[in-house]
């Protein structure tokens, strides 16, 4: 059962964010990116109170995913990228990106917080950071 509504297109979008943002880590590295997005699409606190569908998600502006700005982005999702986009939204949830709301990848070590939200692990390139469930409860 999925955990957010969508359609086929939405799954090719998730599919192609994934890969655009993660591609370079692996499966599970863009399984992680899809957790981000997914959680962002359950979230109902922060900066992600207006953001129900896939679609909004993937184009949030501001504070949006940089991958949509890059031709890259644009290219038609792979089988394989779809498989994986279908997993997450299944309910599939990959430590440390369960509840994450966000990630990026810094040049050296993870900080503590990002956008006041504690660091919940890094996985490669990427650090991940989740919401108290105090202060976001829908995305645990």
């Amino acid at each position: 059962m999925a955990v957010v509504a969508h359609t086929e297109e939405d799954v090719r979008l998730l599919a192609r964010l994934m890969r655009a943002e993660a591609e370079g880590e692996g499966s599970l590295g863009m399984l992680m990116v899809g957790n981000v997005g997914v959680n962002r699409t359950r979230a109902d606190c922060l900066d992600f109170r207006d953001i129900r569908t896939i679609r909004q998600m993937v184009f949030q502006s501001p504070g949006g995913f940089e991958a949509t700005q890059k031709s890259y982005f644009y290219q038609g999702a792979r089988q394989q990228d779809i498989d994986l986009a279908r997993k997450v939204l299944r309910g599939g949830r990959y430590h440390p990106a369960s509840n994450a709301l966000w990630f990026f990848e810094p040049a050296g070590g993870c900080p503590t917080q990002w956008y006041n939200q504690p660091n919940t692990g890094r996985f490669k390139s990427h650090c991940f950071f989740s919401p108290l469930r105090s202060v976001c409860p829908s995305v645990y």
